[in-house]
């Protein structure tokens, strides 16, 4: 039922039940999809869409779960959809594939140990997926993700993970993820005016985005 529908408001051009779930930071709803969706990726073991769609619904659950400081949770849904992101790679190597299995891989990491096992294999993952999809402004939103939790002196820092979220803006300036990003990197800059302005425009993007509410709370007044 939630794939169909998930179908149907893509190709409209519309949020899906996944996405504003995670744009409301809605745990519940976010858990019965992945459970959905983990029953029919379970049904079907070589379609490499349904795994994608399980991965896809625990990833976002990582995310919301990270937000909102529950780091045993983020790591439990990461290492769940890392299985099936896993799966898709394997029956169809493509960009987004490697994108979502990359993101999965570095959203399990809570700690050294974790840091670790996961971490080379994100960042290569990552790197695939920029590889095959070089103008595909996502790619780079994820990219710089992983460069901004990356310690300057091993080769990520704010400066590099801008750079990305940059280039992800010139190549799709609708891109929502790409400016809540910026704005995260620039407010650890201490550029609070231009990080103010790149959470604005998440937030005309995407008024559903909570946690871009959030991080836009936090900057000071002008």
């Amino acid at each position: 039922m939630w794939a169909l529908l998930i179908s149907a408001l893509l190709a409209a051009g519309a949020p899906s039940p996944l996405e504003l779930a995670r744009d409301r930071q809605d745990r519940p709803a976010l858990q019965k999809m992945a459970d959905e969706f983990a029953a029919t990726a379970a049904k079907a073991p070589n379609d490499a869409a349904a795994q994608y769609r399980f991965a896809l619904a625990c990833s976002y659950m990582a995310e919301v779960a990270q937000q909102q400081r529950d780091k045993k949770q983020a790591q439990a849904a990461a290492v769940r959809g890392a299985a099936a992101a896993e799966k898709a790679v394997a029956l169809k190597p493509e960009a987004e594939n490697y994108r979502l299995l990359g993101t999965l891989y570095a959203q399990a990491i809570t700690d050294l140990l974790s840091g670790l096992n996961y971490g080379p294999r994100a960042k290569d993952a990552i790197n695939k997926a920029v590889e095959k999809a070089p103008r595909s402004s996502q790619m780079y939103v994820t990219r710089g993700v992983g460069n901004y939790y990356v310690p300057a002196q091993l080769g990520g820092g704010t400066s590099v993970a801008i750079a990305d979220f940059r280039k992800a803006i010139e190549l799709d300036a609708r891109n929502a993820d790409a400016w809540l990003w910026l704005g995260i990197a620039l407010r650890k800059d201490n550029k609070d005016a231009e990080a103010r302005q790149a959470l604005a425009k998440t937030l005309e993007l995407d008024p559903n985005r909570v946690w871009a509410k959030q991080e836009l709370d936090k900057i000071p007044p002008k």
